[in-house]
């Protein structure tokens, strides 16, 4: 399975959104799957994004995980990518690039936030 770069900053804002700073019990997102979003959810605990825990087991067909909360770096991302604008530029600019790692797509977004900005 690929790694969603919009599954991963739909299942952010989500845990952004929720009251408490806690995760709700279960995170449906239109258009994905159970499965892609416990795998993603896997990738986004893997990369520091948020806290939660492995609930996969070997009847499963991929890696799942349940997420708890979001961390510093969690916040930091969908902080940088929340804006719809500045999101779709990064898309663009990293479709261009033909992808990259996480921490491309970190440094593309914040400095499209900058250029926002005017710095």
């Amino acid at each position: 399975m690929k790694r969603d770069m919009d599954l991963v900053r739909s299942l952010l804002l989500v845990l952004e959104e929720h009251e408490h700073g806690y995760a709700p019990d279960s995170i449906e997102i239109d258009g994905y799957t159970e499965e892609q979003i416990g795998y993603h959810c896997h990738l986004i605990m893997q990369a520091g994004l948020a806290d939660g825990y492995d609930d996969g087991s070997m009847d499963n067909t991929s890696p799942s995980a349940s997420l708890t909360s979001l961390t510093w770096q969690g916040h930091e991302f969908i902080g940088a990518a929340r804006n719809p604008g500045i999101w779709s530029q990064s898309k663009t600019m990293m479709a261009k690039a033909g992808g990259g790692s996480f921490q491309v797509w970190l440094e593309v977004l914040t400095e499209l936030v900058k250029q926002n900005v005017g710095l």
